[in-house]
């Protein structure tokens, strides 16, 4: 057998193949299960054997059914070794999120009252990564009902960051994040209508992609629950891994059509390739929270490396953001608000306080209580934006701006006080203005600093991934890698 060199991408022997296998990225993973190098049980083992030694420490994954895996793993090696045809995800570990349906786990989402709330049947974006071969690990932590940038709950406890346990791991996908950061798994899935994607992504050290809304096929609720009209036009599906490539090839298999999403795009074309040399606009402060000077240089840097293979960076002027941004607390938080009697029979403390301080906080844009007509107008105002943005990518097809204005959280900081979540929400626009406007953005890492993660978000034109991947692929080529890491 072989193994790799985790800063390469060859494969040499070595005594302790298996052992290191978790440290492979999802890209080699495949390619060497696909040929035959290595078995997906092997890999799958190796991923085991990380999650048992570093998964005490940091509870990313909630619940792991070894047994099950490896089954998994073997009909992966049955179907390769007998000449079927094998998807890009062939045998590759993946976890999916407390908030997605997957047939025989409870969707708890990280909710005491839901941890026998049974799933019959994927979610579609589940289904698809089944479809593509994709060995399901176990399931990623959330904050209840996916509400927190941090990752905590009564039901499955606190999820830390394998860089430091004082700062949030991000949430809502903090599972997931931590997961794949510590080599758990090389890629884990999450979902993102306020940054729970994007953010933990970036506290972690890790790429992150939040797809256009339609992109990614999926269910929000039950089939027999309506889902609130935010949900079906700002949530999405999209992945988090250790590398870009990862992402790019996770997105190959996260394409399939269902009927079960009344947002899906069947056969949404990809955007025409931009002109060159791509234009790209620079927006370091957009209003609410100017970003810290780590952030700042991290955005600095990023613009450089895009620069020197012939991207045109110039800074720009993006206020529709912090339109977007207040507008998201108007559009989504008003229709939560319908939830909030569920919240407060059944929702731990930390989530009832966060909801309490993010509404004390929208009420100076708003009111204490939003009428239907601002609610109306909120809508009609959206559809304008989302063209203003539009035009605006049309002349810059790229725009590089900070994921958080901060490093990664203290944790529960959005809890301390009314104060402490206006400085996190101020921090967070982009957070939320993008989800708003529906477009594609994806955290890539850039360095360290303070031994925290640094890095920048990259924003596109709707159903344009291509570009984003393309810019951050020369990033990461230039920033390289931070992770798998042990807990520190």
């Amino acid at each position: 057998m072989t193994v790799s060199d985790p800063t390469l991408t060859t494969w040499t022997s070595g005594a302790d193949a298996t052992d290191q296998l978790w440290r492979w990225t999802a890209t080699e993973m495949a390619a060497a299960v696909a040929t035959g190098i290595v078995s997906s049980r092997e890999v799958v083992q190796s991923c085991l054997g990380r999650i048992e030694e570093v998964n005490p420490e940091l509870n990313a994954l909630v619940e792991v059914r070894p047994d099950e895996a490896l089954a998994m793993a073997d009909e992966a090696d049955r179907r390769r070794s007998a000449g079927e045809e094998i998807g890009p995800l062939h045998g590759v570990p993946v976890s999916i999120k407390v908030n997605s349906d997957q047939a025989g786990y409870a969707t708890t989402q990280g909710v005491s009252a839901f941890q026998d709330a049974m799933a019959n049947e994927d979610s579609p974006h589940v289904a698809s990564l089944r479809r593509a071969g994709a060995v399901l690990m176990g399931r990623s932590n959330s904050p209840a009902f996916a509400y927190r940038w941090f990752t905590n709950n009564d039901l499955h406890g606190r999820t830390l960051n394998p860089w430091d346990s004082s700062r949030t791991p991000g949430g809502s996908s903090g599972g997931a994040s931590s997961a794949v950061a510590s080599g758990m798994v090389p890629i884990a899935g999450g979902n993102d209508i306020g940054g729970s994607v994007r953010y933990p992504a970036y506290a972690c050290g890790v790429v992150g992609l939040r797809p256009t809304v339609g992109r990614v096929a999926q269910t929000y609720h039950p089939d027999d629950v309506d889902a609130s009209l935010s949900v079906q036009s700002m949530l999405v599906q999209g992945p988090l891994a250790r590398t870009v490539a990862d992402v790019r090839l996770t997105m190959r298999a996260l394409n399939d059509f269902s009927p079960r999403d009344p947002a899906f795009v069947p056969g949404a074309r990809a955007a025409a390739r931009p002109e060159r040399p791509l234009r790209v606009g620079l927006v370091r402060d957009f209003g609410p929270a100017a970003p810290t000077a780590e952030v700042s240089a991290s955005l600095d840097q990023a613009a450089g490396y895009l620069s020197d293979v012939g991207y045109v960076v110039e800074e720009i002027d993006l206020s529709v953001l912090a339109e977007a941004y207040r507008l998201w607390y108007l559009l989504c938080m008003e229709e939560f608000r319908l939830a909030m009697p569920m919240v407060n029979e059944v929702g731990d403390a930390g989530m009832q306080k966060a909801a309490e301080h993010y509404y004390a906080v929208a009420a100076d844009w708003w009111g204490e209580k939003p009428t239907l007509e601002q609610f109306i107008a909120g809508y009609a105002r959206r559809g304008t934006l989302i063209r203003q943005l539009a035009q605006i990518l049309e002349s810059h097809p790229l725009i590089l701006l900070p994921v958080s204005a901060e490093q990664a959280f203290e944790q529960d900081a959005d809890i301390a006080s009314v104060e402490s979540m206006r400085r996190l929400m101020a921090a967070q626009a982009s957070m939320m203005a993008i989800p708003l406007l529906g477009f594609p953005a994806m955290s890539v890492p850039t360095g360290l600093a303070n031994g925290l993660p640094v890095g920048v978000q990259l924003l596109g034109r709707r159903f344009d991934e291509n570009t984003l991947l393309e810019a951050a692929t020369v990033i990461e080529a230039r920033a390289g890698t931070f992770t798998p890491i042990n807990p520190r």
